[in-house]
C-alpha cells in the first residue's frame, strides 16, 4: 500500500525539530544545486532557523548578484502595475530598493576588510579571494607605473641639468682664455704711475720729507750735547 497524504504541522519536541530541520536543510540544498545543475539556472537560496542563523546557498553567480537581479526584476513589474509613476507606492518601492542596494554594498565593503565572514561558504570566500587578487593586481600595475613614470621624469631632469652645467664649464672656459690673453698683450707699467709708486716701500722714495726727518734728528743730537742748565735759562728768556 502506498503512503497517504502526511499532515504538516509545527514540531512540538524541540530537539527533533531541530534535528528535522537539519536533515530537511541538507534535503533542500541538494535541490537548490541539483537544478541549478540540471536546469543551467540561477539559483539562490536563503534560510533562518527559529533562532535567526542564516542558512544560503547560491550558484556559480554571487548571492549579491542575484538578489541585485530580483530586485530590478521585481521593481520593473511593479513599475508597469502602478497606474501613477508620482505615487506614494512607488516612492516607497524606490527607497526599499536604495536600501537594499546600501545594505549589500555595505556587506560587500565588510567582507573586503576581513569582516563579517562567518557566515560566508568556502565558495563564496574563494569568490571573494579571488576579487582582492584581482584588485591587488591592478593596485600594483598602477603603484608601478606611477614608480615608473616619476623615474622618467627624475631621469629627464639629470640631463638637463648636465647639459646646464656643460654649457657653464665651457663659458667659464672660454671667459679664463680671454682674460689669459689679455693679461700677455698689457704693456709694462710706468715708474711714475699712481700703481707703480703704491708698489714701492716708502724707504725706497726720494721725496722732501726725507730732507726734514734728517734735519730734525740732527738737530736732536745738537740738543743732546747742550748742557741742562743752558737749556733752563734759554727757556726763561724766551
Amino acid at each position: 500500500m502506498g503512503r497517504g497524504p502526511v499532515q504538516l504541522r509545527r514540531i512540538d519536541n524541540k530537539i527533533s525539530r531541530q534535528v528535522t530541520f537539519s536533515k530537511r536543510r541538507a534535503g533542500l540544498l541538494k535541490k537548490a544545486h541539483e537544478i541549478s545543475v540540471l536546469c543551467d539556472a540561477e539559483v539562490a537560496l536563503i534560510v533562518f532557523n527559529a533562532k535567526g542563523k542564516l542558512f544560503e546557498y547560491s550558484t556559480d553567480s554571487c548571492m549579491e548578484r542575484i538578489l541585485e537581479r530580483y530586485e530590478q526584476y521585481s521593481y520593473a513589474e511593479r513599475q508597469l502595475m502602478a497606474s501613477d509613476p508620482e505615487s506614494q507606492g512607488n516612492w516607497t518601492l524606490e527607497y526599499a530598493k536604495l536600501k537594499s542596494r546600501i545594505e549589500i554594498l555595505q556587506k560587500n565593503q565588510r567582507h573586503y576588510v576581513g569582516q563579517d565572514l562567518e557566515t560566508l561558504s568556502i565558495k563564496e570566500l574563494q569568490n571573494l579571494e579571488q576579487q582582492l587578487d584581482i584588485a591587488l593586481k591592478h593596485i600594483r600595475i598602477r603603484k608601478s607605473q606611477l614608480m615608473y613614470d616619476s623615474i622618467s621624469e627624475l631621469q629627464k631632469k639629470e640631463r638637463a641639468l648636465q647639459e646646464q652645467n656643460t654649457q657653464l664649464m665651457k663659458k667659464v672656459e672660454e671667459k679664463e682664455k680671454e682674460l689669459a690673453q689679455q693679461g700677455h698683450l698689457q704693456p709694462n707699467e710706468d715708474q711714475d704711475s699712481p700703481n707703480f709708486l703704491l708698489s714701492q716701500p716708502l724707504s725706497s722714495l726720494n721725496i722732501g720729507c726725507g730732507t726734514y726727518q734728517e734735519e730734525g734728528r740732527s738737530q736732536a743730537r745738537t740738543n743732546n750735547r747742550i748742557p741742562p742748565w743752558m737749556l733752563r735759562h734759554v727757556s726763561e728768556i724766551n
